[in-house]
């Protein structure tokens, strides 16, 4: 919206700088009118009107040429502007990919290590499962030969 008052503003005033000039042309033509008075013919009229008309069109294209360069400048500016983000855009995507591949790593061993875990966990329950059964079998046997033993001592 800034550029659109800018670019305005620059015509507005093109557009007066372009009034004054013509009045200081009547002026001064008036001026030569009035001292001397010179009648040409219609073809150094027309060789004269027609070198005037080329020199204001010059000066209209001059001026669009500056307005465009100052455009183009502001172009390049913003791509580059533009480029830059889109770097670090692109570095800050490639840190997060490699965060988030560093996590899913530290998962994965920490997966293996629970299931390492879970497994000598497995194994230690069997072994105290399979004590547990000998020592059933153990107190069985005792109270076997200790009631046989108290059976024999009662006779």
């Amino acid at each position: 919206m800034e550029e659109k008052g800018k670019v305005g503003s620059e015509r507005w005033s093109a557009a007066i700088g372009n009034l004054s000039e013509m009045t200081s042309n009547l002026d001064s033509l008036q001026k030569l009118l009035v001292k001397k008075a010179v009648f040409v013919d219609d073809d150094t009229f027309a060789k004269a009107s027609l070198t005037s008309e080329q020199a204001r069109t010059i000066k209209v294209l001059e001026q669009r040429v500056q307005t465009l360069e100052r455009e183009l400048d502001n172009a390049i500016s913003a791509a580059a502007h533009a480029r830059t983000e889109k770097r670090q855009a692109e570095a800050a995507q490639k840190a997060a990919e490699l965060r988030a591949q560093e996590v899913t790593r530290e998962l994965e061993n920490t997966t293996r290590v629970f299931e390492l875990h879970m497994e000598e966990l497995r194994a230690k329950q069997e072994e105290i499962s399979k004590r547990d059964k000998e020592i059933k079998l153990l107190e069985a046997i005792i109270q076997t030969l200790g009631g046989k033993g108290s059976h024999s001592s009662d006779e």
